[in-house]
């Protein structure tokens, strides 16, 4: 089940907020966290149902593993966060990178060595299991208390607004909230206005952007003109950002709607003027993980020059095949490492200086740019073909450019824009809290978005095969 679905807006998310809203009157908060981990668990099955049991026992064996991490000392301690390291990556590694590595493993080969199994993705297994090993990592650094409640430790891993898509939620920022929290109206009507604006992003800009770069991708070199290309990445980066923080928005608008405050993912990051800052505003909450997990235990900028570069080559390889198993997230990855070592280097400093800043953000939007290429892409061999369109000058193609593209893609391409930073911030968060564009704009925005969903069934969400 998908939040920009019927099922989702029309059954399973009104009858969830009634009976929560019943409980809250009754006043008794573990019957309210036993619904939402019985709503979340429901909300898994519908599009997971024979890996629910993977979920339910990636959170007992956590669970397990705290206990052992909670009530030893010294090296069993120690012993116990390192099992639970081995079970987390393990099961993460064999649904998500076996077929990966045999493949590979059987074309260096030149023969199969390994049978590929085609094993099926579980949705969201990478966000569940960093969410998991972020809480027994803290606890082992004693950042947070252990949690003795088996199920407040479920609903912490299996929430459903942030399960399959997050952000990643640590659990020392809501494990206050799972024992004590209060839903008034106005944080209801925030929630509620953060649903239905991300909601809108998906539905009405992500979704439009995604047919035609469906189809720009798809094309070959002969098909595809050089604007068109162009035009094309632009439009995926639009799509990726829209259809991501549109989620990480409704996620967040529901968790406000139960009384959760989960921290911001995204922060304009199109507005960025270094690589360096573009990953302080995107996706924040993976940034943050790899960073308090993964960075600052190899050592951060601590252990010398060359070692820092090593450790940001070392994250950002890591963040890419996070992000899918396959050799262009690998080399989307190191392209955007190889940009934070080069702005430590020397470019940092040059950006700094330089007095044109609209030339930093350019430099920043072409590198972006130039790496979505690769993480849009099925195949290396697509991703260079693009690139290929993107840097020799060719003409339209067989197609022109508005036939290509439609007058609606274009118009809502430049409202993406807008959206995504040429309008500031804050007066984004001025009209999101306006009074009158709650009570005139949402009511029309979430009415389009139901018309929109009626009549179209192609409603992808990039981050759910991750």
């Amino acid at each position: 089940m998908v939040f920009a679905s019927m099922t989702f807006l029309w059954i399973f998310l009104p009858a969830t907020l009634i009976l929560y809203g019943i409980l809250s009157r009754i006043g008794k908060q573990e019957i309210q966290n036993l619904l939402l981990l019985f709503a979340s668990v429901l909300f898994y099955s519908f599009g997971e149902p024979k890996y629910v049991l993977l979920l339910l026992i990636s959170g007992i064996v956590n669970y397990l593993c705290g206990l052992g991490i909670g009530r030893t000392e010294g090296g069993r301690k120690k012993a116990v966060l390192a099992l639970a390291v081995i079970l987390n990556l393990g099961a993460l590694g064999y649904f998500k990178y076996f077929d990966f590595l045999a493949a590979s493993a059987n074309a260096l080969a030149g023969r199969e060595l390994i049978s590929v199994r085609n094993i099926a993705l579980p949705i969201g297994i990478s966000f569940y299991t960093f969410q998991a090993m972020s809480y027994l990592i803290d606890l082992y650094r004693g950042k947070c208390g252990l949690q003795t409640s088996l199920y407040k430790l479920l609903l912490y891993i299996t929430f459903f607004p942030q399960l399959i898509a997050g952000p990643i939620v640590r659990y020392r920022d809501v494990a206050e909230q799972i024992d004590c929290r209060r839903t008034d109206l106005a944080k209801w009507s925030e929630g509620v206005t953060r649903f239905i604006i991300g909601l809108s992003k998906k539905v009405i800009l992500a979704n439009t952007f995604a047919s035609k770069v469906d189809l720009v991708f798809a094309m070959d070199g002969t098909q595809r003109g050089t604007l068109a290309a162009w035009y094309g990445v632009f439009l995926y980066a639009l799509q990726i950002y829209f259809d991501f923080s549109g989620y990480s928005d409704m996620a967040i608008g529901l968790g406000k709607m139960f009384g959760f405050d989960f921290l911001e993912n995204f922060r304009l990051p199109y507005t960025a003027a270094s690589v360096r800052e573009f990953w302080r505003r995107w996706h924040i909450s993976l940034s943050t993980w790899f960073r308090e997990y993964l960075y600052i235990p190899l050592g951060g900028s601590r252990k010398g020059t060359w070692r820092t570069y090593r450790n940001l080559i070392l994250v950002f390889a890591a963040t890419g095949i996070w992000h899918g198993a396959g050799w262009n997230f690998l080399i989307w990855g190191l392209f955007h490492g190889a940009f934070l070592v080069a702005e430590r280097v020397f470019l940092g400093e040059c950006l700094e200086k330089n007095p044109v800043r609209i030339l930093n953000h350019i430099y920043c939007l072409l590198v972006v740019l130039i790496a979505w290429v690769f993480f849009r892409a099925e195949t290396m061999g697509q991703a260079v073909g693009y690139l290929g369109s993107m840097f020799r000058i060719a003409g339209g193609g067989q197609w022109g450019f508005l036939e290509l593209f439609g007058k609606k893609c274009i118009c809502l391409s430049a409202a993406g824009v807008l959206l995504s930073g040429v309008i500031p911030e804050k007066y984004q968060l001025r009209l999101r809290n306006n009074g009158l564009f709650r009570a005139l704009a949402l009511p029309c925005l979430l009415f389009l978005c139901i018309m929109l969903l009626a009549a179209d069934s192609y409603n992808p969400f990039i981050y759910f095969r991750f």
